[in-house]
């Protein structure tokens, strides 16, 4: 009995580490929200009147309550240079003679001469660029709304390959001012925004080092 629990025990671990897992995330969470249920008001729902999913005549269909639906159209794009160039240079001579004084002591240093010099030079120069360029459409939700009127979003698409997962997930805080008439904003415009894209599968986890030789590479010296 103990070596059957222990094969059952083996074969659930060696299952669940080939099974895919989500890779981990800094988005703000919840990734979604349901709407929240609004209180009935004096008006009683009718045949075609809901109050519930009621919204004025005059009102657009902007996201701006909890639940609600928003797309943000992705559009980054940064690009950095930086290059720096040092150069030192020191030099120094120095000589010391002892010429012949009668009643000196220590007569044999006198006519002694002394000469030294020293120098040094420094050199050093590095360069480093970079760019960046990720664009795209998703939709997000509001998970939260803010005293001031701003919206807390966030949101995740996952797109299933034979190879893998690919998950593109974003997050920030929306201005409801910088939302258009399509109900549609720019990433540019979202404050803190939380942009990812990752994926999981056996193509990204060959590259990644594993959990044995991460340990020997955490002490060892060379």
């Amino acid at each position: 009995m103990k070596s059957c629990a222990l094969l059952l025990g083996l074969s659930a671990l060696l299952l669940s580490g080939c099974v895919a897992t989500t890779p981990a995330t800094a988005i703000h969470q919840p990734m979604t929200v349901r709407p929240e249920v609004r209180p009935a008001a004096a008006p009683a729902n009718g045949s075609i009147y809901n109050v519930a999913t009621a919204r004025p005549l005059f009102e657009d269909r902007r996201a701006r309550l909890v639940g609600d639906t928003l797309t943000i159209n992705i559009s980054e794009r940064t690009a950095a240079a930086k290059k720096s160039d040092t150069k030192a240079d020191r030099s120094h001579d120095m000589s010391l003679g002892v010429p012949t004084v009668a009643g000196l002591p220590f007569k044999t240093f006198q006519g002694a001469s002394l000469a030294a010099n020293s120098g040094m030079a420094f050199e050093g120069s590095g360069e480093n660029t970079s760019s960046n360029n990720f664009t795209g459409t998703l939709t997000v939700t509001v998970i939260e709304v803010y005293p001031n009127g701003n919206l807390l979003v966030s949101g995740e698409k996952q797109i299933g390959l034979k190879e893998g997962e690919e998950f593109i997930r974003f997050s920030g805080v929306v201005n409801p001012i910088t939302i258009t008439a399509a109900n549609t904003v720019s990433s540019t415009q979202v404050a803190d925004a939380r942009i990812e894209y990752k994926a999981n599968g056996f193509l990204d986890s060959a590259q990644v080092m594993g959990w044995l030789g991460r340990f020997f590479l955490s002490f060892l010296p060379f």
